[in-house]
């Protein structure tokens, strides 16, 4: 599955736009989380951060073998042996992860046309009480980058969608400035 495009900028610009740690803290990422589930690691930006909290291995997701190729290159300089990126459908695809791991992450990638089911996969890769930690780009037309407004969703949409998927919403809104905000929902145990 390849989400809508709303195009990948150069990695540098990408980065530049994040401050992994401080959001992963936000988004209610913690010590206490055992296994995570990436779904669309991108560049790795979140992967190697998340890997530095967490106890367990975080599951780096992405159909796009440049961007795995990309993530397995910051592993390895990174010296971290609890990362396993993957280049995979996640859609349809075996999941690493089913009802086991702690948290999953869907960031800046809900805006595809097939949310509600990238939803229900995350569903199914969480543990009965697991968090969900979603990303996205602000709803107003001033941010530099994302998809078109046609295409993103809202805070409101993307609760709407958690809470029909079967999540619980934990925290309604997280500010993630200068460009994005984040929610954070849960799976019922």
């Amino acid at each position: 599955m390849k989400t809508r495009e709303s195009g990948m900028p150069d990695e540098g610009y990408w980065e530049s736009f994040f401050r992994p740690v401080a959001t992963l803290r936000l988004l209610s990422l913690s010590e206490d989380c055992r296994d995570v589930i990436e779904f669309g690691c991108g560049y790795g930006t979140f992967t190697i951060p998340a890997a530095q909290i967490v106890s367990g291995t975080v599951y780096a997701l992405d159909i796009d073998l440049e961007m795995i190729a990309c993530t397995a290159e910051r592993v390895k300089r990174s010296g971290l042996n609890n990362i396993e990126p993957i280049q995979c459908d996640f859609l349809t695809d075996s999941l690493p992860s089913t009802e086991s791991a702690d948290y999953a992450m869907l960031f800046n990638i809900l805006h595809a046309a097939e949310s509600e089911w990238m939803l229900a996969r995350a569903s199914l890769s969480l543990r009965p009480g697991g968090l969900l930690g979603i990303m996205h780009w602000n709803y107003d037309t001033q941010t530099p980058r994302g998809p078109s407004m046609e295409i993103r969703p809202s805070p409101e949409d993307l609760r709407r969608l958690a809470v029909a998927a079967g999540f619980s919403i934990r925290t309604p809104h997280v500010d993630l400035p200068p460009w994005h905000y984040g929610i954070v929902a849960q799976k019922p145990v």
